[in-house]
């Protein structure tokens, strides 16, 4: 990755147009250009969420208007065939591969993009992302599954990874006096990329569709080029801030008495031999578990508890539906997607922003008390019937799911210092990936479970949630023993000196503000927010659209 990189770097201009001395801050430079370059990368790795608008389409890429099914088609056959449709479930291990290459390249190259700087991780993971789609498209067009996982799940998967964590050190140190708020802007993308992703998709594929063809591929390679340029934009935008810059008039808070907030950094290769970093872990895996399950079962989840009385009729169970009634709930379940998602990104900002108030501790106690209670009525509140109440219940539960990986930096910051929070963010994502195989897999198997012993469709979920509800209580108690780190974990003044040597160096001055920073929302600044908020935008409109259907 390094060498590959560093070619880039070299043959665009020779010291370095991505280097990450390149990029340090010169006086006159607005902060508040940092984070639509960073939500311009993360809306559009933002579509990981929304990839499975293309599994139904491609379940019929050979047949067009039908499946072709194959009786002997297995997991294996599907990657080679080219006779057969694809089965959605072989379509969705790109989605797992997603998640698992996300935690697993943020863990591996997290160190490296500290030391590289955000734009050239911004725009490896630009070549990564896009490439890897454009690879999967060829993968449609040869109608070889193998290479859609290798180019969308694979490749695409590295790049989801280095475009994820590669503002989160960069916004911190932008925003000392914010840190949740910084994060939680540029994290916020990362939730809303489906909402702008899926719709567009769907308007492309309606376009480029011919008796010939579904329009995937094509729509593949116009939003990869779509998000190519948006990428290459957000990489080049990113800044960093001098060594030793703060913002005018801020005090570190360590001198306000914040025992969990330190003003030391903590070494990347030193952060995983602590008990507070695998308690973290913990807190984010157990967190994600919960709302990763409820996320991949929000559809079926609403239309098997609800089933009639979506319809004003409550008397009919969703299995004596008919297939006409069947397609109506649905659509009001996508709805009700919807709606998740935007709880999902509104959390992002809300909660990380809160935590700023009430800090980062306090938040996660907030995101595991409120959750448990909230699992264990939700079977009471569907015996009820109540399906407005139901809905409002699981989309606070989706705010906390969002403000949690929006929140988990800033905690990071305040444990481990700045220094390398980056990097040991990228390896706290692993338990983001382990989270993306154990919460579907949990609930998907307690409620094959429960159908196999004759249960109910209204009250499958019911045991679900108590065992959600569990972990949240795992979380809880993972929480509490998170304390500030020991002295001997901190790195001496001299050894921070020595590393933010190279980067002061680059620096036109002393350290200290000396009019960087400063700005606010300016006229370059409000451009900049409306090349990012204006897709957001349409993306609410599209879903509040769909989301009428629910009330």
């Amino acid at each position: 990755m390094s060498a590959a990189s560093d070619t880039i770097s070299g043959g665009i201009g020779g010291v370095g147009l991505l280097d990450r001395e390149r990029i340090v801050a010169r006086p006159g430079f607005n902060r508040w250009l940092v984070p639509p370059a960073a939500l311009a990368i993360h809306l559009c790795i933002g579509m990981a969420y929304g990839f499975s608008v293309f599994w139904l389409p491609l379940s019929r890429a050979v047949g067009i208007d039908q499946p072709v099914a194959c009786a002997d088609l297995n997991l294996v056959t599907a990657l080679f065939t080219t006779s057969c449709d694809w089965r959605v479930a072989d379509l969705g291990w790109i989605y797992t591969l997603f998640f698992v290459l996300l935690g697993c390249s943020a863990a591996i190259w997290g160190g490296w993009l500290e030391r590289a700087g955000p734009r050239k991780a911004g725009v490896v993971s630009a070549l990564c992302w896009c490439g890897g789609i454009a690879v999967a498209a060829v993968g449609v067009i040869t109608h070889q599954l193998w290479l859609m996982w290798l180019g969308a799940g694979v490749i695409g998967g590295i790049g989801l990874g280095l475009g994820y964590i590669s503002p989160v050190s960069t916004l911190i140190k932008w925003f000392p006096d914010r840190r949740g708020m910084a994060t939680g802007m540029a994290i916020m993308g990362f939730g809303g990329g489906a909402m702008i992703g899926a719709p567009l998709a769907n308007i492309l594929m309606n376009i480029f569709k011919t008796p010939d063809s579904v329009g995937v591929w094509q729509t593949f390679l116009v939003m990869a080029a779509i998000y190519f340029v948006f990428m290459l934009g957000g990489a080049f935008g990113y800044r960093i801030p001098p060594a030793g810059w703060r913002p005018d008039g801020w005090t570190p808070p360590a001198a306000a008495g914040k025992a969990m907030i330190t003003t030391r950094h903590v070494h990347l290769r030193d952060a995983h031999k602590t008990r507070q970093f695998w308690m973290i872990w913990l807190v984010l895996c157990l967190n994600v578990s919960a709302g990763i399950g409820v996320i991949g079962m929000a559809s079926p989840m609403l239309q098997e508890i609800f089933g009639g009385r979506l319809l004003g009729q409550p008397e009919l169970g969703f299995t004596s539906l008919s297939a006409d009634q069947k397609t109506a709930i649905a659509a009001i379940a996508a709805g009700f997607a919807g709606l998740l998602s935007l709880f999902n990104i509104g959390g992002r900002f809300f909660w990380a922003s809160l935590s700023d108030k009430i800090g980062r501790k306090n938040t996660y106690y907030t995101f595991f008390i409120l959750g448990i209670v909230l699992y264990a009525l939700a079977p009471t509140a569907a015996h009820m019937g109540n399906q407005v109440l139901f809905v409002l219940m699981f989309g606070i539960i989706l705010s906390m799911y969002g403000g949690g990986f929006a929140t988990i930096p800033a905690y990071l910051a305040d444990i481990f210092g700045t220094q390398f929070v980056g990097a040991i963010h990228g390896r706290l994502l692993t338990a983001w990936a382990t989270a993306g195989i154990l919460g579907p897999v949990v609930v998907n198997y307690i409620r094959e479970f429960q159908i196999d012993a004759g249960v109910p469709r209204d009250q499958v979920y019911d045991f679900t949630m108590y065992i959600l509800a569990g972990m949240l209580v795992l979380g809880l108690i993972a929480n509490t023993r998170v304390k500030p780190l020991a002295d001997k974990w901190f790195m001496s003044e001299e050894e921070v000196a020595k590393l933010q040597a190279k980067s002061a160096a680059a620096q036109a001055g002393p350290s200290g503000s000396f009019g960087i920073g400063k700005g606010g929302f300016d006229g370059v600044a409000l451009a900049a927010w409306a090349v990012v908020g204006i897709p957001i935008l349409w993306g609410v409109w599209m879903t509040l659209q769909t989301t009428a259907a629910l009330f």
